[in-house]
């Protein structure tokens, strides 16, 4: 069969909007159901909506002989493309209904042409077929013709496509919009139905405004006459997420369509932060909004700041994860993200006198306007039970019987694209009890039963990062980790099954990326699958495994490794703990083939661990062994994991190991938190392409000495940091000079990331003016010492760390002889909508952690993005940066990372650390803050013997750093300068080229652009 031929049997399921000719109209394809069940072996019935017709048989007498209308086909004119020539009487919408015709029969429309002859026109397009060659097929071109002029004529408002290969009384019913079978008065509603869903929602300020009252009045149950900012805020997402949704409807329809390769992204969190400001400037709306809200008496930034923060993930992994999500959106990959809809996120961090308590983060007490419930979207999810051997066709066949089901169901966020039409989706799921064993509990009466089973079930969704120190954390945490996969992979599995029927095609068509090892499982649940449910060999399963499967870790300690014990996962996944063995005991034969009997290796090497009192199935090792690609996350990372972490991998599989430097999206990090910053940029470069492209970045570094710029980037930070000096007050009660310095460390609070290194720089900054004379503190240079960040509520050290931080600026705030020359502030409760104020306002960003300890940091990226100097350790990607900017850029210092396990060996007794480390941590242990019994572990974890972080090491370079930080700032020609460089070289990180890198070397996937 010929490629049109193949087309007109198949374009139902890839059927999706056509852009009609007006300028915000929906075609009737959109109204159409795209239902293509197969009725008989080789027919179509395309239907409309609720309206259910009859399949028409093709007869001879369809065309009429005296039409007025001619169409002549001429395959000689071009070379790539067919010519239809139709000469017809002018009628008004004949040129759409052509159009449409075309397009629903699967042809591309390359080229047209117009003219008019009295009643008559001439109209030639030039036509392709799906595949984008020229129509030849005899057969083809008579059926296409025969379709055009019905449609031209009217007839009877059908057009039957006839296949060649079967009777003549077998074809595809095409409907064409707006007519039916049946005359008079269901004609005229159906006419009427598709003329009101014939248009997109519009984007001018009355029509902007209407929506937004009626979602107050009719969603929201308010009067349109009598709300709040808050309904106002509600009323207003609803609005955007109307127009997401028709965006995200023609997206996947048009996927469904091309049906190309898609990645579906793994991952636990997903720190998406807030979520109006980001949708309508991708949607290319804020300014219309802006002005529609203005016009009702609203601002829209204080709308904004209705919205909570959907916190469900913690630091740079989860972030990262949404950035990512923005990124393959607005490059138009065709990719869905799956996670956990956590009924609490991180926990809300309360400060009393200086010590962090938790919180609950009721984050859906208000409902979420953005999310999409999909009720008949769900999937049973197994625990527990047995595993059986059945025989099938003569071989062995294992069936799991669990003990406990629960359903996964569906919950929607579309994620829009910048400057493009693509929307993409991130599914979460939320654990709701089986109906089938809430009816039993109902059905004998006992309803006690019923609701402790509910309870169950929706716990394994409940809480992000359950605290696993006990067995029922950990069992809890796999649970956790097993529902998320098992739904995601029932759900991608479906949705391929739909479109194939061979799964040896499934690496052509699904890329998986498991993001660290949380979704690691994934790989034992595919083999389960495909082995007990879909009867594959399990050769051939294992071959289509490890095609599909892709791993970044973002890990750098070996010992932090996840690892699940052996009898946990024998009890809760009976059936996957015997892949697993199995997969081991495979790739074991397959290694000692290679290395020889080499035990020691063997052992490392191993996914069960055998050694210590536990037996462990080690998660990094498992996603290693099964997958085609292992990345890092930065340069520095790459190598560790090749020395240190994988050393043993790395040796037998070099041509496994890859790594992509991680990046953050511009979108949120300027457009969205410095539009200021974003409006100056895109007047000096002359385009606001950079924020797609942000490579143009670079073309500030030819301005970067020009005054009038170096002026206003002065200003927009000046501007910035009276934004943050205000807030600041606002929380903490503490006036600041935005004169100051702003100096800004904000990140999870760990012993590696350094944030005591920080706090005892600020001691001796102190004691330092607090001993010198009155007349010499005017040279000093005034800084404002901000930090923030959560400790995990297991971690002492770090719990005291923010206790410690609060004791000196209790001191040191108070203090008049410091005033403003020294200011110290916690910020409590620090998420992404705190970090999207603090990063503009910020004049330096430390990011000091132990070289060696980072494997990415994409704080660091944020700051540098907002023109913020970077005061460093050359450990995980600002090793990159240097190269980008420049280290006289740049303020670096610390032991390097080859240095520090020599440093280490030697011992902290044999490096004995500078007078002034040495002072400062005496005047915390005797307590000159106060607490003196509190603080002594942490100056214990310095000194005597300790110090495995190296503060000691590094301090007195540390201090010289902060001296040149200093020293630049006094010079504000040349600080200013260096700001502009720093976001001029920022392009590099941006998510859009991690991703880009990603669908290149390791996906496989190519950017399907759905049309405007």
């Amino acid at each position: 069969m010929s490629a049109i031929s193949s087309s007109l049997l198949t374009f139902g399921p890839f059927l999706s909007k056509i852009s009609s000719s007006a300028p915000c109209s929906r075609s009737f394809a959109s109204t159409v159901s795209i239902l293509s069940k197969p009725l008989c072996s080789s027919f179509y019935l395309l239907r409309y909506s609720s309206l259910q017709t009859k399949p028409l048989r093709a007869t001879e007498g369809t065309i009429s002989e005296t039409s007025t209308s001619t169409i002549s086909i001429d395959n000689d004119s071009s070379s790539d493309s067919t010519l239809f020539e139709i000469r017809a009487r002018n009628k008004i919408g004949l040129l759409q209904v052509i159009t449409r015709v075309l397009k629903v029969l699967g042809l591309r429309i390359e080229k047209a042409t117009v003219e008019i002859e009295s009643d008559f026109f001439v109209k030639k397009f030039f036509v392709t077929d799906s595949h984008g060659r020229k129509i030849e097929d005899p057969g083809s071109l008579d059926r296409i013709e025969k379709a055009l002029l019905e449609a031209i004529e009217g007839g009877d408002g059908v057009v039957v496509l006839a296949d060649s290969s079967v009777p003549s009384s077998r074809g595809i019913v095409v409907r064409k919009a707006g007519y039916l079978p049946e005359a008079g008065e269901r004609k005229a509603k159906a006419e009427k139905l598709f003329g009101l869903m014939d248009g997109f929602l519009k984007n001018d300020s009355h029509s902007l405004q209407k929506d937004i009252l009626d979602h107050v009045e009719y969603t929201v149950a308010r009067s349109r006459f009598s709300f709040d900012d808050f309904e106002a805020y509600q009323a207003l997402s609803h609005s955007v997420r109307d127009r997401l949704i028709e965006r995200w409807h023609d997206t996947q329809q048009y996927f469904k369509r091309k049906d190309p390769k898609r990645l579906y992204f793994l991952s636990l969190e997903f720190l998406m932060g807030r979520s109006l400001s980001n949708s309508v400037i991708n949607l290319g709306i804020k300014d219309q909004y802006a002005d529609a809200l203005k016009q009702l008496g609203f601002d829209f930034e204080v709308l904004a700041e209705q919205e909570g923060d959907a916190a469900l993930g913690n630091g740079g992994l989860a972030r990262l994860s949404a950035c990512q999500m923005d990124s393959l959106a607005t490059l138009d990959f065709p990719a869905w993200g799956y996670g956990l809809r956590y009924q609490y996120g991180l926990f809300r961090q309360v400060i009393l006198d200086g010590f962090q308590h938790e919180q609950p983060d009721y984050w859906l007490n208000f409902g979420n306007p953005w999310e999409i419930e999909r009720v008949h979207v769900s999937y049973p999810v197994k625990f527990y039970g047995t595993v059986e051997e059945e025989n099938m066709n003569g071989h062995k066949s294992a069936i799991w019987v669990p003990g406990e089901m629960v359903e996964a169901v569906a919950y929607d966020n579309p994620i829009p694209g910048y400057g493009t039409r693509n929307t993409i989706n991130l599914r979460l799921w939320a654990a709701k009890p089986s109906g089938q064993y809430d009816m039993e509990s109902y059905n004998t009466g006992d309803y006690i039963n019923a609701v402790v089973n509910r309870q169950k079930a929706e716990t394994i969704s409940c809480v992000l990062y359950p605290d696993d120190r006990s067995y029922q954390g950990k069992e809890l945490r796999l649970k956790q980790q097993y529902f998320f996969v098992s739904a995601s992979l029932q759900d991608i599995i479906r949705r391929f099954k739909e479109v194939h029927s061979n799964f040896e095609g499934l690496p052509d068509k699904v890329a998986l990326q498991l993001s660290d090892t949380h979704p690691s499982l994934a790989i034992a649940e595919v083999m389960r699958v495909l082995v007990d449910e879909e009867h594959l060999s399990w050769n051939k399963a294992w071959g289509i495994v490890c095609k599909i499967f892709s791993f970044t870790t973002h890990t750098i300690q070996p010992e932090a490794l996840e690892k699940i014990p052996v009898d946990l996962l024998g009890s809760l996944l009976p059936r996957h703990l015997q892949i697993i063995y199995e997969i081991n005991f495979n790739f074991m034969e397959e290694l000692k083939k290679k290395i020889g009997l080499d035990y020691s290796r063997l052992s490392r090497m191993s996914i069960v661990e055998e050694e210590g009192s536990v037996k462990n199935i080690r998660m990094a090792n498992l996603s290693i062994v099964c997958s085609h690609t292992v990345n890092g996350v930065s340069q520095i990372h790459l190598e560790l994991l090749k020395t240190r972490v994988f050393k043993d991998f790395y040796d037998l599989w070099p041509q496994k190991f890859q790594y992509k430097t991680n990046g953050v999206t511009q979108r949120r990090w300027i457009a969205v938190s410095n539009p200021s910053l974003c409006g100056l940029i895109s007047k000096w470069l002359g385009t606001e392409a950079w924020i797609r492209d942000v490579d143009l970045l670079m073309g500030l570094r030819e301005h970067a000495a020009n005054a009038d710029l170096q002026q206003e980037w002065k200003l927009v930070r000046r501007i910035n940091k009276m934004r943050l000096a205000e807030y600041l007050e606002v929380m903490s009660g503490v006036k600041v000079s935005i004169d100051a310095m702003f100096d800004v460390q904000i990140k999870r609070i760990h012993e590696y990331k350094r944030q005591l290194l920080n706090l005892l720089g600020i001691i001796h900054r102190y004691d330092c003016i607090k001993n010198m004379r009155e007349s010499d503190r005017w040279k000093v240079v005034p800084r404002v010492c901000i930090i923030g960040g959560k400790a995990a509520p297991g971690y002492e050290i770090a719990k005291k760390i923010i206790k410690l931080c609060h004791a000196v600026a209790e001191k040191i705030n108070n203090d008049p002889d410091v005033g403003d020359l020294l200011k110290l502030v916690f910020i409590p409760d620090y998420n992404v909508s705190v970090a999207e104020l603090v990063i503009p306002g910020s004049d330096l960003s430390q990011h000091i952690s132990t070289a060696g300890h980072e494997a990415s940091g994409t704080g660091s990226m944020k700051f540098l993005m907002n023109g913020c100097l970077l005061l460093a350790t050359a450990d995980g990607s600002t090793v990159e940066i240097i190269e980008e900017i420049g280290e006289e850029n740049m303020f670096i210092f610390g032991a390097k990372v080859h240095e520090v396990p020599a440093l280490r060996d030697n011992g902290s007794a044999a490096r004995k650390p500078s007078l002034q480390f040495a002072r400062v941590v005496r005047m915390v242990r005797e307590g000159y803050f106060g607490f003196k019994d509190y603080f002594r572990s942490l100056c214990d974890a310095v000194e005597s013997g300790g110090d495995f972080y190296l503060l000691g090491d590094d301090f007195e370079s540390y201090l010289e750093a902060q001296a040149a930080a200093d020293k630049a700032f006094v010079d504000q020609k040349r600080w200013t300068q260096m700001s502009i460089l720093a976001t001029a070289g920022s392009g590099k990180f941006s998510s859009d080229r991690t991703i880009v890198e990603y669908a290149e070397k390791t996906w496989g996937i190519e950017p399907c652009k759905c049309p405007f």
